[in-house]
């Protein structure tokens, strides 16, 4: 059975009132939306915020999938609306503690560990992960988006362009422009290193 019909089967299953049904398909699919999260936000506070909200809000909307698209394209064009939502709130929320004269940080929070791995190479994981989305970081959300859906989600310029409401071609301009911007800061980086 293909992974699409099995998240047909799952949905219809949890539909139906199946709770292993729910929590298989949750299963399948938290880490991505997790690391999504992560790459997007920048914190493992904020993406842990994110994974709830889009599985709360998938199972109080679960019935309004349609299948005209793939249930993961679905999962994450919900995450990706959390994610602008939660982008917003956050700026709101610095701009009005700024505006009483409180510090607005926003610390990298650690990354939790993968079980199993050796400490060295979870340390090295880590460190990995704090400099890829400390470079992330650097992006405007739009090109963020972009970069997240295109590298780690493997979409197409075209599903990408369909899941933001903008042009293939806006989607590939944005996707570009984040890469020239990565590439000075790695470059920056290395000279300053």
């Amino acid at each position: 059975m293909s992974l699409i019909n099995e998240d047909e089967a799952l949905i219809a299953a949890a539909l139906k009132g199946s709770a292993y049904a729910w929590e298989k398909l949750v299963k399948r699919y938290e880490n991505r939306i997790y690391n999504h999260g992560l790459r997007l936000t920048g914190n493992s506070s904020d993406a842990m915020d994110l994974t709830q909200e889009v599985f709360l809000g998938v199972y109080r909307n679960l019935h309004r999938f349609r299948g005209d698209a793939k249930f993961s394209s679905w999962l994450f064009r919900i995450a990706h609306n959390k994610a602008v939502d939660l982008n917003r709130r956050k700026h709101l929320l610095q701009a009005q503690s700024r505006s009483h004269g409180d510090e607005a940080t926003d610390l990298l929070d650690t990354l939790p560990a993968t079980s199993g791995q050796e400490p060295e190479q979870e340390l090295g994981r880590q460190e990995l992960n704090r400099r890829v989305i400390g470079m992330l970081s650097r992006l405007s959300l739009a090109q963020r988006l972009v970069v997240e859906l295109k590298v780690f989600q493997s979409l197409t310029f075209e599903e990408i362009g369909e899941m933001q409401d903008i042009s293939a071609n806006t989607a590939k301009t944005r996707f570009y422009a984040a890469l020239k911007k990565l590439k000075i800061a790695a470059e920056e980086n290395h000279v300053v290193s």
